[in-house]
């Protein structure tokens, strides 16, 4: 089986051999227990087989807040499903003894966690191999007790940032992150769009000039041609809804090409 990469070292071994290879790195997300749990599973290994650098592992939520339409459904026929964090943290590792070796991000929101026992969670999600962990209505100010878990089980801690957000805020948010910091493409919630934001380059050069971190882009991104837009300017392009979209549709193949074109237009011209 080969090595498997958890913690925060191999997002940062991640990033770096990305750049050197002269592309973006390749983060597609998608949520654990749609269509069901063992099909989840499937769809996130077929990402990882066509080319995903990382993978966000999305743990489902009754009140997904930065989440639009097609990301707030998959959450819920999770949740029908049954899909509770231990069977996010149990997907974590089935992953791994799968032979799926790309650091694993858990995207999810606070109140599961604080339920599960924030302290067991990050415990059991290290031990099944996660590398890291993405909470978006986790403010940073409140962030302290959990960053200082992920520290101590030698995890990522990835906050977010929005394009409104000021000079002050920015470097607030850039200190507390480990790993890398995920920027939010729009002022709005998750969705595929047909363009991106016209300052999205000025956006990601603002955050550039506070911190050295690596700078992922998410919200919005659904074709090549808009992941190589991103990708000759920031360090990672995060993808969502597109892909959860297109396994309602089309199922897992048409996931993986659409991975694996995405994936391609990641190279830096």
């Amino acid at each position: 089986m080969p090595e498997t990469h958890g913690g925060l070292a191999a997002i940062n071994k991640t990033f770096a051999r990305a750049k050197a290879e002269g592309r973006a790195t390749f983060m597609p997300f998608f949520t654990v227990g749609y269509p069901d749990l063992l099909t989840s599973i499937n769809v996130m290994q077929a990402l990882a087989e066509a080319g995903a650098d990382a993978l966000e592992i999305g743990m489902p939520f009754s009140d997904p807040l930065a989440d639009g339409p097609t990301i707030q459904h998959a959450s819920q026929v999770a949740l029908e499903n049954g899909t509770r964090i231990s069977d996010c943290v149990a997907a974590v590792r089935t992953l791994r003894e799968r032979g799926v070796g790309v650091p694993l991000v858990m995207m999810g929101y606070l109140n599961p966690l604080l339920a599960y026992g924030l302290e067991r969670f990050v415990a059991d999600a290290a031990a099944a191999g996660a590398s890291g962990f993405i909470v978006p209505d986790l403010p940073t100010e409140e962030a302290g007790d959990f960053n200082a878990l992920c520290a101590a089980h030698g995890l990522g801690f990835t906050p977010l940032l929005a394009p409104n957000s000021t000079a002050a805020r920015i470097a607030e948010v850039v200190k507390a992150a480990r790993g890398f910091v995920y920027l939010v493409s729009v002022t709005g919630v998750t969705g595929a769009r047909d363009s991106l934001p016209p300052d999205l380059t000025e956006y990601i050069e603002r955050v550039r000039a506070a911190t050295d971190l690596p700078l992922a882009v998410g919200f919005g991104i659904s074709k090549p041609s808009q992941a190589r837009q991103v990708a000759a300017h920031a360090d990672g392009v995060i993808v969502a809804s597109a892909l959860i979209r297109l396994m309602a549709q089309e199922g897992i193949a048409a996931v993986r090409d659409l991975a694996a074109s995405l994936r391609a237009a990641c190279v830096v011209q």
